[in-house]
């Protein structure tokens, strides 16, 4: 059901400007995804975030998998009824969550038995238990299971593991999904360039709706991200759409976009949201400061957001010291709306044939601090 058209490369690097359609949306590419992990967006409702701007956002496998159900979730409708999302949903494949927060696991060639790090229960996932989760919540782009491989890992390990990802990829890939649902696979290799073009030969053998580049944003540094997101780029078809997980940084997503990547997650807008912390274009601010108690301005002049549109900094400050949750769900809805409006200047800037200016000017003006 998914359709990818490449509509516009950047001449002066390999920025790329698109379209992809699923049953559900119509979504402009490049792309960011809010992250709703268990069904929510953390703190502001999903029509709020498709109000924003988000025709996509991505749920999470292994936390609906243990809390509700996908039973329920199945029952319900799926996903998108479940949540009330008028948009798409992208479904991780639960692989980054059982290696990274189950208390115990135990990989082989069937699977993964881990023990929940809610109540520390027993669960197995194998590459079909994956599918047949993602099956059952209805999501519109479902991810292959893989193997997400830490940072640092050994040589040995990292190869023994990407070629078990590309081996559990045939096993998605055999399972009957739901007609309106598309599969991506994923690339692991670590940060070895010879081990991302294993991977890539490996997941490309199978015509996929799309690649995702897994194992990134993990610990490296950005210096080493951008040299191996560099390469990976070129193993991966021109024809379909490219996903890079987990990254959501600002001169990360104009890295990343650069490179030739359509679609990015992250959970950092609705996470600094939690932590009193706005994202602008001169860097992030902390409503939590006293020099905010009497600023009667919005959070950034330029954001057409709800928050920035009938709120001030002071407002705002008072809420979060006051423990109200509604600055939480103020500062993630601007947060979010901010990487939404830098994704739009981006494909902008794409469409004008000036990507290679705005990243330019982005880069040196943009300051990361927190003020």
């Amino acid at each position: 059901m998914l359709d990818f058209k490449l509509l516009i490369t950047d001449s002066k690097s390999n920025a790329r400007r698109g379209v992809i359609k699923t049953k559900s949306s119509t979504i402009q590419t490049p792309v960011f995804m809010p992250v709703g992990t268990q069904a929510s967006i953390k703190s502001v409702p999903a029509d709020m975030v498709y109000d924003a701007g988000a025709k996509i956002i991505l749920s999470n496998t292994y936390h609906l998998y243990l809390r509700p159900g996908e039973d329920i979730v199945k029952e319900a409708g799926g996903i998108r009824q479940f949540m009330n999302f008028n948009g798409s949903v992208l479904t991780d494949s639960g692989g980054f969550q059982v290696f990274s927060l189950a208390k115990m696991r135990n990989i082989t060639e069937e699977g993964v038995e881990f023990k929940s790090h809610i109540d520390g229960s027993t669960h197995f996932f194998s590459p079909e238990k994956s599918m047949q989760i993602q099956r059952d919540l209805g999501s519109d782009i479902v991810m292959a299971f893989d193997e997400c491989i830490p940072y640092p890992s050994d040589y040995d390990y990292v190869k023994k593991s990407t070629e078990r990802t590309t081996r559990w990829l045939g096993r998605c890939a055999s399972f009957k999904l739901q007609p309106h649902q598309s599969l991506f696979g994923i690339m692991q290799g670590g940060m070895d360039r010879d081990l991302r073009k294993l991977s890539a030969d490996g997941i490309t053998e199978y015509d996929l709706d799309g690649y995702a580049i897994g194992g990134l944003s993990v610990g490296e540094s950005i210096e080493m991200m951008q040299s191996i997101l560099e390469v990976c780029t070129n193993y991966l078809p021109k024809d379909k759409p490219r996903y890079l997980m987990g990254v959501g940084s600002p001169i990360e997503l104009l890295n990343g976009v650069k490179n030739g990547i359509d679609m990015f997650d992250c959970v950092l807008p609705t996470r600094y949201g939690r932590h009193g912390i706005a994202m602008t274009d001169n860097g992030n601010i902390s409503i939590k400061k006293k020099m905010y108690e009497r600023d009667f301005t919005p959070l950034d002049h330029t954001c057409d957001c709800p928050a920035c549109r009938n709120y001030s900094k002071a407002y705002i400050r008072h809420l979060y010291r006051a423990g109200e949750g509604l600055a939480a769900t103020l500062l993630s809805i601007h947060n979010i709306r901010f990487l939404l409006r830098l994704m739009e200047r981006i494909r902008d800037s794409i469409e004008r044939e000036e990507f290679q200016k705005f990243y330019d000017e982005y880069s040196s003006n943009y300051k990361g601090r927190t003020v």
